[in-house]
């Protein structure tokens, strides 16, 4: 199967059949995983791999994929404010599209504010700081598949 990647949720739904979604929060260090359960009722965050080259971060994520028998794929796209293209949404687009070994359709979703909002629900719920530090990046994602999956549901549930 070639890879779809596209920011319209319907076109990803069509090309995904019920089973597991997983959540990137692709940053320039790290990439924040998360996983929803078959049934896109709730997603949760996973772990977060420390970025190197490419290749090893492409095989940790074929291990998780494997591991959590993933159907689908959606990444997290750093949107400027106003909804337009910044350097770093470039280049989460590239990273997406170097996904396409991994045969899976992939969900580029709006992750405007995702970071902010984990962040400040850690900070009340007075999560210290060197803790904050280590789950951001799989509560982020967890959030952006969260959204995603809300969305998805709404426009055609899982079977």
């Amino acid at each position: 199967m070639a890879s779809l990647i596209t920011t319209v949720a319907s076109e990803f739904a069509g090309a995904v059949s019920q089973g597991k979604l997983a959540g990137l929060d692709v940053g320039s260090r790290t990439i924040g995983l998360a996983i929803c359960d078959a049934g896109w009722h709730f997603a949760g965050p996973s772990e977060t791999i420390r970025r190197t080259k490419f290749t090893k971060d492409l095989e940790a994520l074929r291990a998780f994929i494997e591991r959590e028998h993933v159907v689908g794929l959606v990444v997290g796209l750093p949107l400027n404010m106003d909804g337009s293209d910044s350097p770093r949404t470039q280049s989460v687009r590239a990273f997406a599209r170097n996904l396409a070994p991994l045969a899976l359709p992939i969900l580029l979703w709006d992750e405007r504010w995702s970071t902010q909002a984990v962040e400040r629900a850690m900070i009340e719920a007075d999560v210290s700081r060197a803790r904050r530090a280590e789950r951001v990046d799989a509560l982020a994602a967890a959030h952006i598949l969260q959204g995603a999956i809300d969305a998805l549901v709404n426009l055609s549930p899982p079977q």
